[in-house]
């Protein structure tokens, strides 16, 4: 469907006023997954001046806003239909973090020019993945201007299961999922940033990380129950864990060395696979803290979900200035220049 969709795109040359664009491109397609879908909608969807979203009283609502600005979190030039993924499952994994469930969601979107094939492409990518986690586009807005999309999404859990930062107690296991870093080397490689020998396959599955990310929605519905804290891998981890040790007010010792990686990363040098996988950004993994008493379910629970959950490190009170303590797998501290280089995320206005 979405292939026949793509493949006769309007002329770029009939240019849509700003209604026209909003019924036939993200209008159209709303409604068509609300009547897809009608267990999932929202009471009242685009076409009003607000949307109307029942809400139950054993459940609350969680809300999150995620903006992607053309050259700053995507390349220009990216395929539409993975940015238009990409914008949605940045936003699904703020919820996945927090334990909720996808419900809707609010699209702004700037654009420059007109381009119908962009434009379709992005719808495409977008109500893909809205489509594979039931979450309906209930509204918006559209204007000119540099290329900019901004979501909110919705999402719920039932009441007091909310997964927060602040939640980690003194003993607790750090615990990440999937791989880290592959994101980060895509990056690399796209900047030219360093020399590496990969093949056409190892480029295309961490191109696949970088610009198609999947939200762990599952697993974060599943960690209710299970974790202390939680939030999702954005920014690189160590620097994005430290607001949950913040929140939390406790330390951490890390294991650098137990940093899941994917084999494409693992075959470079050591200080390239420390740096993408401790502090490179857009994984959207989720990392959290859970009491040692739920390491069975936690293993059981990756086998459910068949999505690897690695034990990376333990909360510690706080004893010093230092949040994170970094060693290796024999328990030594790195150099405070490594762990300094390490613990650094990714700041918009620094970078």
């Amino acid at each position: 469907m979405t292939k026949q969709f793509l493949q006769n795109p309007p002329s770029d040359t009939h240019q849509l006023g700003e209604f026209e664009l909003i019924r036939d491109i993200f209008k159209t397609r709303a409604l068509q997954m609300m009547r897809a879908k009608p267990q999932h909608a929202p009471l009242l969807g685009i076409g009003d001046d607000g949307a109307l979203i029942a809400c139950h009283p054993n459940e609350e609502v969680v809300i999150t806003t995620d903006m992607l600005v053309a050259d700053r979190h995507f390349f220009a030039d990216t395929d539409p239909y993975l940015v238009g993924k990409k914008s949605l499952a940045v936003n699904l994994s703020d919820l996945a973090a927090m334990g909720a469930k996808p419900t809707g969601f609010t699209l702004a979107l700037a654009l420059p020019k007109q381009k119908q094939a962009w434009l379709h492409g992005f719808a495409n990518g977008l109500f893909d993945l809205a489509d594979l986690f039931d979450c309906h586009l209930i509204g918006g807005d559209t204007c000119q201007g540099p290329l900019t999309i901004s979501i909110t999404a919705f999402g719920v859990v039932p009441n007091g299961q909310a997964i927060k930062r602040s939640g980690a107690q003194v003993g607790d296991f750090i615990w990440v999922s999937g791989a880290l870093g592959d994101a980060r080397l895509a990056l690399g490689c796209i900047r030219k940033e360093w020399s590496l020998d990969l093949g056409a396959e190892e480029l295309n599955q961490i191109n696949q990380r970088l610009h198609s990310p999947l939200p762990r929605v599952a697993l974060g519905i599943a960690l209710r129950e299970i974790a202390t804290a939680a939030l999702d891998v954005s920014d690189g981890l160590l620097g994005d864990l430290r607001h949950i040790l913040e929140s939390s007010h406790v330390s951490a010792k890390i294991n650098v060395d137990a940093l899941p990686r994917s084999p494409v990363l693992r075959r470079q040098d050591q200080a390239i696979q420390y740096q993408c996988a401790a502090s490179g950004g857009d994984d959207y993994e989720l990392c959290f803290t859970a009491n040692p008493d739920q390491h069975d379910k936690i293993a059981s629970l990756s086998r459910e979900l068949g999505l690897p959950l690695t034990c990376i490190g333990q909360i510690t009170e706080v004893q010093n200035e230092s949040l994170l303590i970094l060693e290796d797998s024999e328990g030594m501290p790195l150099s405070p220049e490594k762990s300094q280089a390490l613990l650094r995320s990714f700041d918009h206005f620094r970078d």
